[in-house]
């Protein structure tokens, strides 16, 4: 089978630094905010595991320099992102999201499965999770988004590591704009990478939850993704090819 290239619809840049600006989110009409909370009751009903907790969204992006990022983001929650499904509703923002590219130690990529419990059962990804607000005091900068990556790889695959072991290694914006900061971890064993996992699952499971991610798999193209059951999320190919050969758009 031949490698499969970026697909329509989807973004990679080459970033290696990143500057994030807080701007306010986009003021909805009282119409907008009834037909939002309507679309979000019905989402809710058909999965009550979906919550409206904090969250940020991406307001824009702009280059500064070669490999360098300004992003714009949004304090919301996630019933924002309901309006996605508002016919001729343009006021909804992007969502924000960091991912991590788990490398085992022959060049082959952990990619994961949503759990049933999730917003998206069935899917295939890399592990990460939606960039959340900072408290107070805090902020929301390179360093604070490496650290969040470091927490959802070590929540969702039982791999701890050090985040800055973790290096920005690139940017996707894909389905819904959405835009993903990815970032690279050392290479792990395979061994080592199967077992925390099924170590942090069944942690979980012991806990009366339900993992966030109920399967691995270890790809070494992006063809071979064609043999995982279910849906993949759009950046999730283009990553893997970009992993093993592909070079990157430099223009945003």
């Amino acid at each position: 089978m031949t490698e499969t290239p970026v697909p329509a619809g989807v973004d990679l840049f080459d970033v290696h630094r990143l500057r994030l600006s807080e701007v306010q989110a986009p003021q909805l009409s009282p119409e907008d905010e009834l037909a939002r909370d309507c679309v979000w009751n019905e989402a809710v009903r058909a999965n009550p595991n979906l919550f409206d907790g904090p969250v940020v969204a991406c307001a824009g992006v702009e280059w500064e320099g070669p490999h360098s990022l300004v992003l714009y983001w949004a304090r919301v929650t996630y019933r924002h992102y309901a309006l996605r499904r508002v016919p001729g509703n343009t006021s909804w923002l992007p969502s924000l999201f960091v991912s991590v590219v788990q490398p085992t130690d022959d060049g082959r990529v952990l990619v994961a499965r949503m759990s049933s419990s999730t917003a998206a059962p069935g899917r295939w990804q890399l592990p990460g999770g939606s960039v959340e607000p900072p408290g107070e005091h805090q902020v929301l900068d390179e360093v604070a988004v490496r650290r969040h990556a470091a927490r959802e790889l070590a929540e969702e695959t039982g791999v701890e590591l050090p985040p800055e072991e973790l290096s920005l290694w690139a940017v996707t914006r894909g389905e819904h704009r959405s835009v993903g900061l990815v970032f690279l971890a050392p290479p792990r064993p395979e061994a080592m990478l199967c077992e925390r996992f099924e170590e942090a699952t069944v942690a979980e499971r012991a806990m009366g939850h339900e993992p966030e991610l109920d399967r691995i798999a270890l790809v070494r193209s992006a063809a071979e993704l064609m043999d995982l059951h279910g849906p993949h999320v759009g950046y999730l190919a283009p990553v893997v090819y970009r992993y093993t050969k592909a070079p990157l758009r430099h223009d945003a």
